[in-house]
């Protein structure tokens, strides 16, 4: 799940708690509600008898309650292993030419790919994330450039050297890349 998703989803819960817990909360002190809310005052409960009762007649009544729930049930847990779920690939696959193949550690690769990368110059810092699958994997590298770096040299020595070193050295035909590029704040430079 992304995490604009995710925040969106937790936003509106938010506010709908917000929202219902307040008016519930001001129609506790006194406030008078409006003529469509639900509850008329102070001494209204939550669900009278009439209200609770209105249903238990009807043969799809506890059905329909019962599905609601477990709908409700089952979309909280998606959401919850779609949270936890990890975003980071642990290893790759290597191909070594003798049907075997071999794993490599996703940080060491990582680890590698950083380093190369915050050795071009130009660069302040670097950091790199591998995602995907073992088989087909994908990088997210974020660099942090000085304010003399040229964007489009650093990003074609990034695409030429450090992923081109990662994917041989991992044997892979592809390795995609997104790269986000962000300048480090400086000082303004006196001009004379």
């Amino acid at each position: 799940m992304s995490r604009t998703v995710n925040r969106v989803l937790i936003g509106l819960v938010g506010l709908v708690l917000l929202a219902v817990g307040g008016s519930v909360l001001a129609v506790g002190l006194g406030v008078d509600p409006p003529s469509w809310w639900i509850h008329d005052g102070k001494k209204d409960v939550l669900l009278s008898d009439a209200e609770r009762t209105r249903w238990d007649g009807e043969g799809w009544w506890w059905p329909t309650v019962i599905a609601a729930l477990a709908l409700v049930v089952l979309l909280t847990l998606w959401w919850l292993t779609a949270v936890l779920r990890r975003r980071r690939l642990t290893e790759v696959r290597v191909n070594t030419g003798d049907g075997e193949g071999a794993l490599l550690r996703g940080r060491a690769l990582e680890g590698v790919l950083e380093g190369e990368a915050a050795e071009l110059d130009g660069v302040h810092r670097a950091h790199a994330r591998l995602t995907g699958r073992p088989d087909t994997p994908k990088t997210r590298v974020r660099l942090l450039l000085e304010p003399h770096a040229d964007p489009g040299t650093t990003l074609n020595h990034l695409t030429t050297q450090a992923l081109a070193h990662a994917r041989n050295s991992a044997g892979l035909d592809s390795l995609p890349s997104e790269v986000l590029m962000t300048g480090a704040k400086h000082k303004a430079e006196r001009v004379s």
